[in-house]
């Protein structure tokens, strides 16, 4: 085979951040060329997949009865084989400008805690999808990788990286994690913490795309300089109709409050837990923040205070992961190091 038709080929291989709340794919050439909501819609009659990605959020919480919207995707790990395998054929063959008959290698970045049940769905998924070998990596690894962290050096590298579902906090040194969690509480838990909260309080119900716009807007861990406020609509839970309400960052940030003290909680024990020399590292370098999670204001400052040690967002936060699957991608000693098996 002719030198740059060998070059194509392993140009078409893709790194895929699977995610819960979005999927991103990366290519060789190209580097990000998908960046879309891990949702689908499907007809319940015809079974038939009606839209995907950015079109198919855009349905949600507003389709007639015989169309769902199916989030695919739980905790970081697959709820629906069928149609997460669905999702994945459409993102792959969007990666190659339509090209079905292409057989990528496939980097996936998966939550740390995944059992091996899961391990083989995802496989699974991706080889159905067409994949020609599919490689596992933990998403905290990746994140390290795409932040810029040296995780091949024999010193301390702590990453929490806040996806959609799951928080995966990682401590790494020489390319391998000393200690590593996956928390199910994340962005999801962010937007149902602010829906039941509107619940309770206000006797208002809103719908998950309100409260991740209200996440994004109002949402922080700590008190802000100057107040937010922002009007939402929803539906009176008592009079059954409209109802608009003004809603305060401070009465975001109650809501937060739980599940924003849970990752804190978290961060805390990887810790309590990390060998003494290391601890020393991350001393000096800090903890490094990526994820969607990362964007909510102040949670940096919030761990600071709780942790007294430094503490940064990686500067393309809501991509740290993808990025670090495409380098490992380039990479297959160190892919080799870190997938796992």
């Amino acid at each position: 085979m002719p030198f740059p038709a060998v070059l194509r080929l392993f140009s078409d291989d893709l790194a895929i951040d699977l995610g819960t709340a979005n999927t991103l794919v990366f290519t060789r050439n190209d580097g990000i060329v998908v960046r879309e909501p891990s949702v689908v819609v499907i007809n319940k009659i015809t079974n038939k997949i009606e839209a995907v990605g950015n079109e198919a959020k855009e349905m949600l919480g507003r389709t007639p009865g015989n169309i769902e919207s199916v989030r695919p995707m739980k905790d970081g790990v697959i709820a629906d084989f069928d149609i997460t395998e669905q999702m994945l054929k459409y993102f792959i063959a969007k990666a190659h400008g339509g090209r079905r008959w292409v057989r990528p290698r496939i980097v996936i970045g998966v939550p740390s805690e995944i059992t091996p049940v899961e391990k083989r769905a995802v496989r699974d998924s991706a080889e159905q999808a067409g994949a020609s070998e599919v490689y596992l990596v933990e998403q905290a690894m990746m994140a390290a990788i795409g932040a810029g962290l040296p995780i091949t050096e024999p010193s301390g590298n702590m990453i929490v990286d806040i996806g959609g579902g799951t928080t995966d906090i990682a401590v790494i040194s020489l390319a391998g994690a000393v200690y590593s969690r996956s928390l199910k509480v994340a962005g999801n838990e962010l937007d149902e913490a602010i829906i039941n909260y509107l619940k309770r309080r206000h006797n208002l119900l809103i719908g998950e795309r309100t409260a991740e716009r209200i996440k994004v807007e109002l949402g922080s861990a700590f008190p802000l300089k100057d107040d937010l406020e922002m009007e939402i609509k929803g539906r009176d839970l008592i009079e059954g109709v409209p109802k608009t309400l003004v809603i305060t960052d401070s009465e975001v940030r109650e809501a937060l409050a739980e599940p924003i003290a849970q990752v804190v909680d978290a961060v805390r024990q990887a810790l309590e837990r990390t060998p003494p020399e290391l601890s020393a590292d991350i001393m000096d370098k800090g903890i490094v923040l990526s994820g969607g999670g990362a964007l909510i204001r102040n949670l940096d400052q919030r761990l600071r205070e709780e942790t007294g040690l430094p503490v940064v967002q990686a500067d393309d936060p809501l991509c740290s992961v993808v990025l670090g699957t495409g380098r490992v991608l380039e990479d297959m000693d160190l892919l080799r190091k870190v997938s796992l098996r």
